[in-house]
């Protein structure tokens, strides 16, 4: 296993159609490649975002008929590159009233879809500045983890909100991930307030490099993303970031070793013990 892998995050202001979305993400991914990119990441909602309910439904398709996953999977063929589809919002089928599966997707060299994983936390709340979100109500979460192998190591799929919830990643981490992706579609206030301390908040928890490609700005539903995309260290350091919410490529060079020294430090994921359950001290 080489112990460098160069990398490009891709932050993107995904429009409201499949389409729309192919066409916005392609020049920006051979872009990452003409680089030198050999694993290249998309942000949430690679394929669509658009929060108007009939809008929406009209634009959902099921995964092997989606035009921007079967777009990408092509291209990731064509340029012979590791790909990971951040998510793209697919049907889950005809069982869940119509709700659909947040899902990430990585693509291999040729073009197969080597694994899937579906968003398991739903990002249903109430912000102080009165935004609502109620993602429960279109989308139906996973019930599983999923760490897949790849030729530098396992990387742990996770999605937007699932970064407030350290357990997952420690059980990543323990699994064998060594890299973990975040991609994320951010609210500018959260963003503001929590981004940038979550992803390196996980990223010292587990000692693994934290990988998260962004949406930024303002979209054809009128929702604002925070961008920023971000590379975390296992250390916990800033390796690349963005300052700003503009679509891009982010560029990163990571040193594999980083990760068995940040462990070998502080080995926390080898100190778990049992305790009992939170009690009333009376």
């Amino acid at each position: 296993m080489s112990e460098r892998l160069d990398i490009g995050l891709i932050q993107t202001r995904t429009p409201a159609t499949s389409a729309g979305g192919l066409a916005h993400v392609s020049p920006l991914i051979r872009e990452a490649a003409s680089g030198g990119a050999r694993f290249i990441l998309t942000p949430e909602g690679t394929n669509l975002l658009e929060q108007r309910r009939a809008l929406r439904e009209a634009a959902l398709a099921d995964e092997a008929a989606d035009v921007a996953v079967t777009g990408l999977r092509a291209l990731a063929s064509e340029l012979g590159v590791w790909l990971l589809i951040g998510s793209a919002l697919v049907r889950f089928g005809q069982t869940d009233k119509g709700r659909a599966a947040n899902r990430s997707l990585l693509i291999d060299p040729a073009g197969a879809v080597v694994a899937r994983y579906d968003k398991l936390h739903v990002f249903d709340v109430d912000l102080p500045n009165g935004e609502t979100y109620r993602e429960s109500a279109s989308v139906r979460p996973g019930d599983r983890a999923v760490m897949a192998p790849t030729p530098w190591g396992g990387l742990g799929l996770t999605v937007c909100y699932d970064i407030r919830f350290p357990h997952l990643y420690r059980q990543l981490a323990k699994a064998g991930a060594t890299m973990i992706a975040v991609p994320a579609a951010f609210t500018a206030p959260t963003g503001e307030a929590h981004w940038e301390t979550l992803l390196r908040a996980r990223a010292i928890e587990t000692g693994a490099f934290v990988l998260a490609p962004a949406q930024g700005g303002t979209h054809e539903d009128g929702r604002r993303t925070w961008g920023r995309s971000t590379v975390v260290g296992p250390w916990g350091e800033i390796v690349a970031k963005t300052d700003h919410d503009d679509p891009c490529v982010l560029r990163a060079s990571l040193d594999l070793t980083a990760v068995p020294r940040a462990r070998a430090a502080v080995p926390a994921l080898t100190h778990d013990r049992d305790f009992r359950p939170v009690s009333d001290p009376s």
